[in-house]
């Protein structure tokens, strides 16, 4: 008989997967425990919205504190680094040893598989161009796409890329450019794989398919502690035969256990390593693409909260805001703020606030010391709360009452 789990448990399970805890180390952060927490989380989605942090230095602040933000660009874009950047799930930050799990995707972006069509017909029908990018690269060194000679600049094509930036990126997706560093304005330079990546990552072998994708999925389940198929399939951004296949061979080798959740439609698997604790004491601001909450479906059925990102929203029809935060308290999403950085003024902006119906009488005062520690993480003087949102006039009394 299936083991069944109470959706408080499930929760609980999943915030332990994910790295959350009481005690977090802040300033005093190290190398090996920022290293550790991105190995157990797999993957860190990049994005360019800078508002108020771009989001891969976030997951780290929600879970290990006001960590030094330097440390994680040294970990992924130092000469000698234990990360990497590719698609996996979006445009990311991985460990290395998750280059060779991989290449199977590189593949089917090069052979035009399913969402990579576009990729292989810009190869094919621009091969000189391709070429070209390639040639100086391989001649000149390390290059951002701004630097390369070829092509018609935009705007136009992909987000009004230029054609040596279309070139540079297609051949990042089928593996033959990988990222060197990224630059202040946070423009990608590439580099050959063998002259950036280390010897031991280009020299190992290339995994079947199938064992690279259980991989995956390994990996995803540990991450996620419980899950349905669509979660752990989401992780990674995955086929739906594929994870379907995968996993039904993980679950009839002992290394996924099928579970039910009370409340979740879906059966669930359960990582056999999970732990199981009784309480959640966490206490963080979620980036919107944080591994927590970037599925959806599963915050919804997790938290029974609605997460939406509004970026492309017009003002008027946005419910919470442009770049909304959720405050996670306890094992539960209790509150919403809107934060935007003012970095002239030195000042972190409470654009809006919002609780949710279960929040309690503390999460003002919480939520209050949070926003404190990242306006200080972020070189920032001070917060400051506008009128709006049904949270605003108690998150404002709490900050000044500090």
């Amino acid at each position: 008989m299936k083991d069944t789990l109470s959706a408080a448990e499930a929760r609980r399970i999943a915030l332990a997967a994910q790295g959350f805890r009481a005690e977090r180390p802040g300033t005093a952060t190290t190398k090996q425990q920022l290293t550790r927490l991105i190995e157990r989380l797999g993957v860190v989605q990049i994005d360019s919205v800078n508002v108020v942090s771009r989001t891969h230095y976030l997951p780290a602040f929600s879970r290990l504190g006001a960590y030094p933000r330097p440390m994680l660009e040294e970990l992924a874009w130092a000469r000698k680094r234990p990360l990497f950047e590719y698609w996996a799930h979006e445009a990311s930050l991985l460990p290395l040893t998750t280059q060779p799990l991989l290449r199977w995707r590189m593949a089917d972006a090069h052979d035009g598989v399913g969402v990579w069509k576009g990729v292989a017909r810009f190869l094919r029908e621009h091969r000189p161009v391709v070429d070209r990018a390639l040639e100086q690269i391989r001649e000149r060194g390390l290059l951002a796409a701004s630097e390369l000679e070829i092509g018609m600049k935009g705007p136009g094509g992909w987000w009004g890329w230029s054609d040596a930036k279309r070139a540079a990126e297609c051949l990042f997706w089928i593996g033959e450019l990988t990222t060197a560093t990224r630059r202040g304005t946070f423009e990608r330079v590439y580099g050959l794989p063998e002259r950036v990546l280390p010897r031991a990552v280009i020299e190992a072998p290339t995994p079947a398919r199938e064992d690279a994708q259980r991989a995956l999925i390994r990996m995803a389940a540990r991450a996620l502690g419980v899950a349905t198929e669509r979660d752990l399939r989401d992780y990674f951004r995955m086929g739906v035969a594929e994870t379907k296949a995968r996993v039904t061979e993980l679950v009839e080798a002992g290394e996924l256990i099928p579970v039910g959740v009370k409340g979740w439609r879906e059966p669930a698997f359960l990582d056999p390593a999970a732990r199981r604790p009784r309480r959640i004491e966490a206490c963080a601001l979620l980036s919107p693409f944080d591994n927590l909450i970037w599925f959806r479906e599963r915050t919804e059925r997790m938290f029974g909260v609605r997460v939406r990102l509004e970026i492309y929203t017009p003002a008027e029809k946005r419910t919470h805001g442009y770049y909304v935060l959720p405050f996670l308290e306890g094992d539960a999403i209790t509150a919403r703020v809107d934060l935007k950085a003012d970095r002239k003024a030195g000042v972190l902006v409470v654009q809006a606030s919002h609780a949710e119906p279960w929040a309690g009488a503390q999460t003002p005062e919480r939520l209050a010391g949070e926003l404190r520690t990242m306006a200080a993480w972020l070189g920032l003087e001070r917060v400051r709360v506008e009128p709006r949102g049904d949270l605003a006039e108690r998150l404002a009394g709490a900050l000044s009452g500090g």
